[in-house]
């Protein structure tokens, strides 16, 4: 092998693991934008059900916008940032990451509702219901992650990770028995359970409705109209148990045996993270309301804007006319983390090329 030719092969390597990363964030980002404003934007899609979508589409997008980036960069080089803002970085992990279970846990709960008493659903979910029930969600994901990371209730010695010495270009998450035992059980498993229990439940009151009616009520008829929803959101919940489940059976096995980070690592992490961006995938190809939204938001004819001040007043905008608006939304929202990830790009080449050179 020509001197050199080890170095060149890295270096590409890095590329493309860059660029497919850079890929993966920046469908997570656009997608789940694309979600909240199919929501906002059609009235059909406007209802307390899709209040909880757009809450985990907001999960998926600060993910994409504060975590997968920085989870990039720790997966090209060393950590840069120092400890601060590393234990910042894996508490807003764990925080968004516990925010979807949770309200994953919502939907589940919200579909056995819609279809086990499709009559009294209106006057046992209401909007203050919602409300409160997203914000208890984010409160306790916020309560779970930054309270015992930045307590040190997650390492052997309860001290604060990544603060010791030497540990300044690390950035890794420590684990004790107990730590792992009570989040994993009380953020991924039993949560699991109770989804599973409720989509089962869900799955035999289907089998029963099945059955050719004889006429068709109107209570026969909303239930068939929520069982489609439900459809929808057991994909999604599948999806996420596909994604998540091999990361959390590691993180429980390394936190238990008190293991260092194994090979196999970021691979199930990473896996976990995809999850972010293929919900917006599945509501497009399970749900035709959304279909129909983003085929709208996206929609390349744009009708030319015309005065419309008369003598009566101004006219609102039409949908056309908002186009350009909710396309420089999405351009803003999506340029940060193409930012981040050239720049990460850019330091994992350099340090490759000289891995003496101070960091600048």
């Amino acid at each position: 092998m020509r001197p050199g030719t080890g170095t060149s092969v890295r270096m590409l390597s890095v590329v493309i693991l860059g660029v497919t990363l850079s890929l993966l964030i920046l469908l997570t980002v656009f997608g789940n934008v694309l979600v909240c404003l199919a929501v906002c934007a059609t009235r059909r899609l406007r209802c307390l059900t899709n209040c909880f979508i757009v809450s985990l589409a907001i999960t998926d997008l600060l993910l994409g916008i504060l975590v997968l980036p920085f989870s990039a960069l720790l997966q090209l080089s060393d950590w840069p940032l120092g400890p601060t803002l590393c234990n910042i970085y894996i508490s807003l992990d764990v925080m968004l990451c516990t925010a979807s279970i949770l309200t994953l846990l919502a939907i589940s709960v919200d579909r056995y509702l819609a279809v086990t008493a499709p009559l009294r659903y209106s006057s046992l979910v209401l909007p203050r219901g919602v409300a409160i029930t997203m914000a208890l969600v984010w409160a306790v994901s916020l309560g779970v992650s930054f309270l015992p990371i930045h307590l040190g209730w997650n390492t052997v010695d309860g001290s604060v990770q990544n603060r010791g010495p030497g540990e300044e270009r690390e950035c890794k998450f420590e684990l004790n028995p107990s730590y792992v035992a009570v989040d994993a059980s009380l953020t991924f498993y039993l949560p699991l359970l109770i989804m599973c229990w409720n989509y089962l439940r869900i799955l035999r009151i289907a089998r029963a409705q099945a059955r050719p009616p004889r006429q068709l009520t109107s209570v026969t008829a909303m239930a068939l109209r929520e069982h489609k929803a439900t459809v929808t959101l057991a994909a999604v919940i599948g999806a996420f148990m596909v994604c998540w489940f091999p990361y959390f059976t590691l993180f429980t096995i390394m936190g238990l045996r008190m293991q260092d980070y194994p090979a196999a690592y970021p691979v199930v992490l990473w896996l976990g993270y995809i999850n972010s961006a293929l919900n917006p995938l599945l509501y497009a190809a399970l749900n035709r309301d959304f279909r129909s939204a983003y085929a709208r938001l996206l929609k390349s004819e744009e009708q030319p804007y015309l005065p419309l001040s008369t003598a009566q007043g101004r006219l609102p905008p039409t949908s056309e006319q908002k186009q350009p608006i909710i396309k420089l939304l999405i351009a803003c929202v999506i340029l940060y983390p193409v930012c981040q990830m050239a720049l990460t790009l850019c330091l994992s080449v350099r340090r490759i090329q000289c891995p003496t050179c101070p960091e600048s």
